[in-house]
């Protein structure tokens, strides 16, 4: 979900940007209208396409992820297992920034409602007039038009006609939708920033609709010439906004946008095609675990060569390795351990179950299988690596007999024995760490020669990263994997952890 609401705000600022740079100076007002209020929607949506033509078109690079390698396991345990019964602190805020919010919408709301019962209303054909006594405001909301008392009786019918333009076309509604986007991302800036420009987007219509029969000096000097008291509501249509009558008149003066400059809204195109690339080609980083237990009790739920699909979009992954630190079975919560036990029952394909905490944090829950793969026909890099998933001889650590499965338990085991050996552990207290567990994370490749190469780490500290290279280099030549009986080279990834007290 996490990663979901990120792209959400990311495809939500790229969209913003395209206006701002290119669209909000020009008059196409009802085409900036659509696509203030589209790409927000779009912003939901396109998160959740995945189009296997394009993940089929990109090629992708699989590295094999080994188990974390526990300095001080026992400390270590300890700290998560404690950790793993905290509060869900983060759904926690949520909810109560989500009951804030909407609270706030309704005493808003309610300030509009005391307005009509509490002053005198106009019934006329189309709309209703709201005659205000103490406040110095000019507005409308939905088909109500609150005008000030001196205004009324001196007949300025301009301001009127502006603010039914807003009732006419229903500008109240675009407001309110953000305002629901308020409530539910009240976390995300972005959906102020919509409710801002199309606010502004409001006044530049009913502006070009009144001056069309009005002359436009006369027009913007009225703007000009008293200043007014406004509402402090972000749902309805403010004529005398000071922060807006500037560029309300300098689009007022402004020359009608040559049809040509139409052609600005096909940068959309490439925007949306990138932003499909980039979906397609990402992998759902959070799956729930209530979730998995309703794929587990479903028959017929693996979807062959890809993944379980499950209710609600769910998806295990099959076949894949997602780079980001495994998770060991002590570090499970005690609901994961009894959901992932019960796959221990199933036969059909053969699963090893583990879960990965991903770059943002998230824990993913990814299945392997030797039986299906969605990666069967990749072919070699161009750098003479292979998919692990698709390798026919798995690299040998000297001294390592037995099937492929073995030799890859057995590789992992003498990886994680030699590190543990070799790394210094004391070097953390002397450099003055501050306490808790830390972790690091090194990229490597076995190439088609047996030498470890492309050694690549990040760590909290920079003589950490140099010394887990130092260990990682340390690591014996190997037989390297062959691919239809030629010599290829396997990437891993390998997390190490450690606890500083």
């Amino acid at each position: 979900m996490i990663n979901y609401i990120l792209q959400v705000i990311l495809f939500q600022a790229l969209f913003l940007a395209v206006y701002d740079l290119f669209l909000q100076k020009e008059t196409f007002f009802k085409w900036n209208r659509f696509y203030l209020l589209s790409t927000p929607v779009l912003s939901f949506i396109l998160p959740l396409l995945k189009f296997k033509s394009i993940q089929e078109t990109i090629p992708q690079e699989y590295i094999v992820q080994l188990p974390t390698v526990f300095l001080n396991p026992q400390a270590v345990i300890e700290q998560t297992v404690q950790s793993g019964s905290t509060l869900n602190y983060i759904s926690i805020i949520f909810f109560v920034g989500l009951s804030f919010f909407a609270l706030l919408f309704l005493i808003k709301l309610t300030k509009i409602l005391q307005l009509i019962i509490t002053n005198k209303v106009i019934k006329k054909q189309h709309y209703s007039l709201v005659v205000l006594e103490k406040k110095q405001s000019a507005f409308s909301f939905f088909n109500y038009i609150f005008i000030n008392e001196h205004l009324l009786k001196s007949e300025d019918l301009q301001i009127i006609k502006h603010e039914l333009i807003h009732c006419k076309q229903n500008h109240t509604l675009d407001l309110l939708f953000f305002e629901i986007l308020k409530i539910v991302l009240w976390f995300n800036p972005l959906v102020y920033v919509y409710q801002k420009r199309i606010t502004l987007l409001h006044e530049y219509i009913s502006d070009a609709e009144v001056v069309l029969e009005t002359n436009k000096k006369m027009y913007f000097n009225k703007l000009l010439s008293e200043t007014f008291n406004v509402e402090n509501i972000s749902f309805i249509n403010q004529f005398f906004k000071h922060s807006l009558i500037k560029k309300r008149i300098v689009m007022i003066t402004k020359e009608k946008s040559k049809r040509m400059k139409q052609l600005k809204y096909l940068l959309i195109v490439p925007l949306l095609l990138g932003m499909l690339v980039y979906v397609s080609c990402s992998n759902d980083s959070q799956m729930d675990i209530e979730q998995v237990e309703k794929v587990l009790n479903k028959e017929n739920s693996i979807s062959e060569g890809k993944y379980f699909e499950g209710e609600n979009g769910f998806k295990m992954f099959l076949g894949t390795h997602l780079v980001g630190e495994v998770v060991s079975i002590e570090e499970y919560t005690e609901k994961e351990k009894a959901v992932f036990n019960k796959f221990k029952n199933i036969e059909k394909p053969k699963l090893d179950i583990s879960i990965i905490i991903n770059e943002n944090g998230d824990r993913v829950y990814f299945a392997k299988t030797k039986y299906f793969s969605n990666v069967n026909n990749k072919k070699i890099n161009d750098d003479g690596s292979i998919p692990f998933a698709v390798i026919d001889e798995v690299p040998i650590y000297p001294g390592c007999v037995g099937t492929k499965d073995e030799l890859r338990t057995c590789l992992q085991e003498k990886i994680t024995q030699a590190i543990s050996e070799n790394f210094n552990v004391n070097l953390a207290t002397e450099l003055n760490l501050e306490s808790g567990v830390k972790r690091i994370f090194v990229m490597f490749k076995i190439d088609k020669n047996g030498n470890i190469a492309d050694i690549k780490a990040r760590a909290p500290h920079k003589a950490l990263q140099e010394e887990a290279i130092r260990v990682v280099n340390l690591l014996p030549k190997m037989v390297s994997g062959k691919h239809h009986g030629e010599n290829v080279g396997v990437k891993y990834s390998l997390p190490i952890a450690f606890k500083v007290e």
